[in-house]
């Protein structure tokens, strides 16, 4: 499975998202290691030179490593003269020309994920609304982690082949199938992305028998809700859509299918091949 490193897409977008938002001229951030030691600083964001870039920030060190160890957003207003933090790192930072500096924890179930940055190269405090919009980037990127975490256990699941007679086991192909559909267009890393899609594929062996059947994305996204009993309000839910949007599509499926109920189109879109 291709893997986005962790979340390296989400803190990307929103190293971004961090500068127009504050209007402060550098960010940088990075994740936890797999061994949750450290953080990593793997995106850089404004900078002038690398010398942030592969830093390996430890809990309790420097300002990133204290909000990793506090679980909370830290700000120093001139990095290199603050007692508020420890200078493990003042080189790198110097290097860059850095001196007022904010970092803002993400946590994901309790756990700190990574790490955001923001910086000024002027010594001088940083106000709570640009503290607000780093923590709401931060916030982005919680939201994506929870999204790639869920899209990960599903594919899991769904990569265990079961047996075409196991009636229970193979309701549950069908409802990891719909979550797979329903979780594909809110990941944001490509690669990710195309894994689910293609686990979904994995789960209907007998897409090749379409005969010809053709359906948009969202039509056999809204189908294979149904198809694992959502009602249309349940699956705009999951789907992030509005149910007038749900029935609209599922009219348009029903139509290519030539079905007069919810339940034919379903029918008819197994044994096209098209759902589990």
């Amino acid at each position: 499975m291709s893997v986005n490193p962790g979340g390296a897409v989400e803190i990307r977008r929103a190293l971004v998202r961090l500068r127009r938002t504050t209007g402060l001229p550098v960010a940088f951030g990075g994740l936890v290691e797999p061994d949750r030691s450290r953080i990593r600083i793997s995106e850089l964001s404004g900078t002038a030179t690398t010398s942030l870039l592969a830093l390996a920030v430890t809990s309790g060190n420097g300002l990133g490593g204290k909000a990793v160890a506090l679980a909370r957003p830290c700000a120093v207003a001139d990095y290199s003269m603050s007692r508020q933090i420890s200078h493990e790192y003042d080189a790198a930072v110097a290097a860059e020309g850095l001196r007022s500096v904010l970092a803002v924890p993400v946590v994901v179930r309790r756990r700190v994920r990574g790490v955001l940055y923001g910086a000024l190269r002027d010594a001088r405090p940083l106000g709570d609304r640009t503290l607000t919009a780093a923590v709401d980037a931060a916030r982005d990127v919680e939201q994506a982690l929870v999204v790639d975490d869920e899209a990960r256990d599903v594919l899991v699941a769904a990569r265990a082949e079961p047996r075409r007679d196991d009636t229970s086991t193979w309701e549950q192909v069908r409802e990891a199938h719909a979550a797979l559909r329903a979780l594909a267009p809110r990941i944001g890393d490509p690669a990710l992305r195309a894994d689910l899609l293609d686990a979904c594929a994995l789960l209907t062996p007998d897409a090749g028998a379409s005969k010809g059947i053709a359906l948009a994305p969202r039509e056999l996204d809204v189908l294979a809700c149904v198809a694992a009993g959502a009602t249309n309000a349940a699956a705009a839910d999951r789907l992030g859509v509005r149910a007038e949007t749900v029935k609209a599509y599922l009219r348009s499926a029903m139509r290519k299918l030539g079905a007069r109920t919810r339940g034919e189109a379903v029918v008819a879109a197994r044994r096209a091949g098209l759902l589990p």
